[in-house]
């Protein structure tokens, strides 16, 4: 039986390893075949020759993943194991820098290649379409590029929107005036935002106009100057609210709309305007579109096998 060790240089074994060996234990199930054991800062394999060539090309690669983005974990793991270029998981140059130091230190960043690929269509283009299902960081990435180009003094100002469409739920029955019915209903926005600037701050934003959030209705018949606006919720879109949203564009705007055309919450025989949107502007320069995967979640495990599970039933229908 042939054999290679691999030794750990320049990385930590602990981290690169993982707690308990997860991450040797993930490794093992990409390569049944071989017997692979970790002691110290090495790595045994024993197989087939070839099988120990593949393996120490993917080895390789992990561990250059790592020394770049200091992480490796379960989807950064499957995307350096099943990726033919390492193009299909580092993504564009400079995309992978911390994007806001936010509350308590904590340092955010864009947590996989499509994210990155996000960062990088933003700085380049102003309007970026980002679409993809629950859980791959749309929403929280985009978030913290508003925020740093209002840290940078790129924008005076943060629009935060979503088209109120209900789904399954009515707002009407809910107590309070208008903003007190909608602050539920724009939670994840807060809750982005709480992460990356602290709460007097983000209240005094709130207050003086700096951070807007607001539904879509409220978006008629504006300008959009100096601002970095984010539509949330694309898919609940009609052609009429994308067409009045899209034409708000100021002078020194940044525009990102993010959706799941696979989660349309509109009345039936009502076109997506989100999906419109993809079919008419994809060919339209300065405008660019990201999708983003079931590889991308990064919320708990279980959310990447349950996008799998639904994928099945929707692929019937």
């Amino acid at each position: 039986m042939n054999e290679i060790i691999l030794e750990l240089t320049e990385v930590s074994p602990r981290e690169f390893f993982g707690q308990q060996n997860e991450n040797i234990e993930l490794l093992k199930k990409y390569f049944p075949k071989l017997k692979i054991v970790a002691r110290g800062n090495k790595i045994k394999a024993y197989g087939d020759e070839d099988q120990l060539e593949e393996f120490d090309k993917r080895f390789d690669m992990l561990t250059e993943h790592f020394i770049k983005y200091n992480k490796l974990d379960e989807n950064s793991i499957e995307r350096v194991l099943t990726s033919g270029d390492s193009k299909d998981y580092t993504g564009p140059e400079n995309s992978g820098e911390t994007l806001v130091h936010g509350v308590s230190g904590r340092l955010i960043k864009a947590q996989t290649v499509n994210q990155r690929r996000l960062v990088d269509a933003a700085r380049k283009n102003d309007m970026v379409f980002a679409i993809g299902p629950a859980g791959t960081g749309k929403t929280y990435t985009g978030v913290a590029l508003a925020v740093k180009a209002l840290k940078e003094k790129q924008v005076r100002r943060i629009i935060l929107t979503r088209p109120a469409v209900e789904a399954g739920e009515n707002l009407g029955f809910l107590p309070g005036d208008l903003k007190e019915k909608l602050d539920p209903y724009m939670q994840p926005l807060y809750d982005a935002l709480r992460d990356m600037i602290p709460a007097e701050k983000l209240a005094h934003y709130i207050e003086n106009g700096t951070i807007q959030i607001a539904p879509m209705a409220f978006m008629r018949g504006r300008t959009l100057d100096d601002a970095f606006v984010i539509l949330d919720e694309a898919q609940n879109t009609t052609h009429a609210q994308m067409k009045m949203f899209l034409t708000r564009m100021g002078r020194n705007a940044k525009f990102l709309l993010t959706g799941d055309p696979g989660q349309i919450d509109l009345p039936r025989r009502t076109i997506s305007g989100l999906k419109e949107a993809l079919l008419i502007l994809q060919n339209v320069e300065g405008i660019e579109i990201i999708y983003l995967d079931d590889k991308d979640v990064i919320r708990h495990k279980l959310v990447k096998k349950v996008i799998e599970a639904y994928k099945t039933i929707e692929h019937q229908n």
